[in-house]
């Protein structure tokens, strides 16, 4: 029998807030926090490319995905009181809360470069909300591609989650209110089994 863990990964479409959602509800549970997302920007940075030249350049390199994929195996098991934001760790986590966040890509590519205008993102330039908006469709492409050749798996099928919800109209409060109220319901749930 599979045992529920207090873990929570939070998976989405480029750009629908999966990192600030998930530091928000670990914040509000009290719960660790690890970002695939961060991890993979990191790797570009310290390769000194994009983001999106990462994820190519991970179509071919199997060692970036295998190293991320290994972490999160890892946090799986060794640590409990976990939100984890990565568009894989539905996959790597079968005993945790699932959630994915749906975002279209026009309002995404708004709301990136915005981010990268105002604050700047590690390992992304953009000069114009259509520059963003190829990005993403490369980038999403592109992890497509990868997670179907490495674990024959849509990473973005609804049907691998818990719950789905759009960030289109839903801010970071609601989305998180939303977020914890599955949640305890889910754990609620599982403790009746």
């Amino acid at each position: 029998m599979l045992v529920m863990k207090n873990i929570i990964t939070i998976a989405g479409s480029i750009g629908s807030g999966k990192s600030s959602t998930a530091k928000a509800v670990a914040q509000a549970l009290g719960y660790k926090h690890f970002s695939s997302g961060d991890l993979f920007r990191q790797i570009a940075s310290d390769r000194g490319v994009s983001i999106e030249a990462i994820n190519q350049t991970a179509e071919t390199q199997k060692d970036i995905d295998a190293k991320v994929d290994k972490l999160l195996q890892e946090l799986y098991r060794n640590e409990d009181s976990l939100v984890v934001d990565s568009r894989m760790a539905w996959h790597w986590m079968p005993c945790a809360f699932k959630v994915f966040l749906l975002l279209e890509a026009h309002t995404a590519a708004e709301r990136i470069f915005s981010h990268v205008q105002k604050e700047g993102r590690m390992s992304e330039s953009a000069t114009s909300v259509e520059e963003v908006f190829g990005s993403i469709e490369r980038r999403f492409q592109s992890e497509q591609k990868r997670y179907f050749d490495l674990y024959g798996v849509d990473p973005t099928d609804v049907l691998n989650f818990d719950i789905v919800i759009s960030t289109k109209k839903n801010d970071l409060a609601t989305v998180t209110a939303m977020i914890l109220a599955a949640y305890e319901a889910w754990r609620n749930s599982q403790k009746q089994l």
